[in-house]
């Protein structure tokens, strides 16, 4: 998120967070000043700004802050605060760029096409003053999310910084197109649709898949004329709500799986061999979801680090065999009540129970009954 949302307190205090979008609108002029023609066609811009969004703001947003501003609140309270107030910020800049704002946004992105690569056309420099402010407002508020969910994330780490990206604009392999139309309210998705197979979508084919994805939804608010004010505004909040939501969704989501990983680890007296069950279960259908195995990973890294359990032989295997866990079940003594309970909340982790899961613990159950 910008400035205003780690130092505004009053969210009522219009002219503050006036004045706070516009700081950041000069520093970000000041960043897309500096870029080339080049930088903004293939897309290096965007490269560039998540590094300026993230470096030092990571610095600031720590669970930490976050605890201390809203002392007593749960993180479900604390994030959708943080969504409002991104959303007010997204409103205000809609407002300042769409007063500053003249042309067509075809006639502006195209000018790039006949710039020297070290020439900025005056229109670009408007246009990508609100593409990186409206970038940078969402990424820092999914991070800020993350963050709130206690979820690690390595902003020095690419595959953390991408998951954080695709998080932060709702990407998905092959949906780029889709997935910037889904943010935009019905009401204009028919005018976009015809407006998309102009110059203006030509264009955007120039980019880079992230770039290009971002350029298609910035091009809503200035491509149909006579509402570009309202729509430029409308459309701020509208994206900054949906990346706040999308990333409370898939943060929280983890965070529950992170936090049921902890109570497994903490209620279970047969560690080694609930291991050994928990992938057994994951296995069951054949396939793994990405909460299962985030799940697994956190078990395997609690159990290392509170227990100094590290199996190399459970860590070797390729493809389980269910008898391999059945004869370890029935070699432990005693009351194996613990691992059945792990077993059905494991199973449960990615959505309801399917026929393989309630196969193999409905013979997980039938073995435990006899200790």
């Amino acid at each position: 998120m910008t400035e205003v949302l780690l130092s505004s307190g009053n969210a009522g205090d219009d002219d503050a967070d006036r004045e706070a979008v516009e700081q950041e609108r000069a520093k970000l002029r000041g960043f897309v000043e500096g870029l080339s023609a080049d930088e903004i066609k293939s897309g290096g811009w965007f490269t560039k700004l998540c590094a300026q969004a993230l470096r030092s703001y990571t610095e600031k947003a720590t669970w930490e802050y976050f605890q201390q501003k809203y002392k007593g609140v749960p993180a479900d309270g604390i994030v959708r605060q943080q969504i409002k107030l991104a959303a007010k910020s997204a409103m205000i800049e809609g407002g300042i760029t769409s007063s500053l704002y003249t042309g067509t946004i075809a006639a502006t992105i195209g000018s790039l096409g006949g710039a020297s690569p070290a020439t900025v056309p005056a229109g670009v420099v408007t246009f990508m003053v609100d593409l990186t402010y409206i970038t940078q407002l969402q990424i820092r508020l999914a991070y800020d999310i993350a963050v709130i969910y206690r979820i690690p994330l390595d902003v020095d780490d690419p595959e953390d910084v991408m998951k954080l990206v695709r998080v932060a604009f709702g990407i998905k392999a092959g949906e780029v197109a889709r997935g910037s139309l889904k943010f935009v309210p019905g009401l204009v998705r028919q005018a976009l649709k015809k407006y998309y197979s102009g110059p203006v979508l030509a264009a955007a084919k120039s980019l880079p898949f992230v770039g290009k994805h971002l350029l298609q939804r910035n091009i809503i608010k200035f491509g149909i004329p006579g509402v570009s004010i309202p729509l430029t505004i409308l459309v701020n909040r509208y994206t900054t709500v949906a990346a706040g939501r999308h990333a409370k969704t898939v943060f929280r989501d983890e965070a529950e799986v992170i936090e049921l990983a902890d109570t497994l680890i903490r209620r279970t007296r047969h560690l080694q061999l609930m291991l050994w069950v928990a992938w057994l279960v994951i296995n069951a259908d054949g396939k793994i979801t990405d909460a299962e195995s985030l799940l697994f990973q956190r078990l395997t890294r609690l159990a290392r680090e509170r227990h100094q359990v590290d199996d190399e032989q459970l860590a070797s295997v390729i493809t389980i065999d269910p008898d391999e866990v059945w004869h370890r079940i029935d070699a432990e003594p005693g009351d194996l009540s613990d691992v059945v309970y792990a077993a059905e909340r494991i199973a449960t982790v990615d959505g309801d129970l399917n026929m393989h899961e309630k196969a193999v613990i409905a013979e997980l159950r039938d073995r435990c009954q006899g200790h």
